[in-house]
């Protein structure tokens, strides 16, 4: 047996108990044949997202990748219930389970543009934020503390009282801006992390140095954090740090599993990776239907993926191999 056949078509990562003290304090979050339309007062309506299936769980990254237009941000938007209200979500995200809203500072949303003050230095714009977010039972003692941790562990220290800056004004890199972004997002140790294309607009190694931190936060205060993010075009370093992917084409879900059993799941189906080439480059350039003559092709490989994903899961499904779903 194949490490694609172990890993991806089995889909046995999840075991089908968790304890329930895993349950009490992480978030195990599923969605079963998820379909997003948006309202078209010319067509009618339009759909954005076409029967999904996949889940998330604690202690792990899910990648959201595809070609630009795929529908990563919606499918981002539907997970955390931020969707607009011309759109139409039909069936529900799960919460280890259950149809719940989560308690608030459980979670939390980065978006992909950082909305700073830029006269404020890096420890005030924290600092204020744990004011305003962390409960009345905390002292400002406790908060300060909090703030200055949660800056550590961004590896924002050697920048707490420079400027956050803007037009006009220099401050803080696109990187260092992002991080603080992050900051305030997490400092309720949110137990459910969603971020919109955190590494928009960076290069390689700043791409590479957030992606690490993001990783790694769960280490750092022992938070079986689940975090889904949306990122473009994630170098192989970065691609490397993912544990699960969910590959989007045109609303349709072209794979879903373990990052580390993509690149076989596209052999085995006639489209290796050429040496040297970064896997998520080839993934993409497989998949996108949008140039050239290409399209008639890649649309028949979208369906044959999106198809023999779907079946693999649905298996597992009916099996109960897959909890919560």
């Amino acid at each position: 047996m194949t490490s694609l056949e172990m890993e991806t078509t089995d889909i046995n990562l999840v075991q089908t108990h968790i304890p329930k003290e895993d349950v009490d304090d992480a978030v195990f979050l599923s969605w079963k044949d998820l379909w997003v339309t948006v309202r078209d007062g010319r067509h009618g309506s339009r759909s954005i997202l076409q029967g999904l299936t996949a889940y998330a769980q604690p202690g792990e990254l899910l990648a959201i990748m595809g070609p630009s237009g795929c529908g990563k941000s919606t499918l981002l938007d539907a997970l955390a219930g931020r969707l607009n209200s011309n759109t139409i979500q039909v069936r529900e995200v799960l919460i280890n389970g259950h149809k719940q809203a989560l308690a608030y500072g459980t979670t939390a949303y980065v978006t992909q543009d950082d909305n700073l003050v830029a006269t404020l230095t890096v420890r005030e714009a924290v600092y204020y934020s744990a004011q305003l977010q962390l409960p009345d039972s905390m002292s400002n003692s406790e908060k300060k503390e909090r703030a200055e941790r949660t800056i550590r562990e961004m590896g924002l220290q050697d920048a707490m009282n420079t400027r956050i800056g803007g037009w006009g004004a220099k401050g803080l890199s696109g990187g260092q801006k992002r991080r603080v972004s992050i900051c305030i997002e997490i400092l309720t140790h949110p137990k459910l992390l969603f971020l919109d294309e955190p590494t928009s607009g960076l290069d390689s190694a700043a791409s590479y140095y957030i992606m690490s931190r993001i990783a790694s936060l769960g280490r750092n205060d022992g938070i079986r954090r689940t975090i889904i993010f949306s990122i473009h075009q994630p170098s192989s370093e970065v691609f490397q740090l993912f544990n699960n992917l969910c590959l989007l084409s045109s609303g349709k879900m072209v794979y879903f599993g373990p990052a580390s059993a993509a690149n076989e799941f596209f052999t085995l189906n006639g489209f290796p990776c050429p040496t040297y080439q970064n896997h998520s480059d080839h993934f993409l350039k497989t998949i996108n239907k949008d140039f050239g003559r290409v399209s008639y092709v890649n649309q028949s490989i979208i369906y044959i993926f999106f198809f023999k994903t779907i079946m693999k899961i649905a298996a597992k499904l009916g099996e109960g191999e897959v909890p919560y779903i």
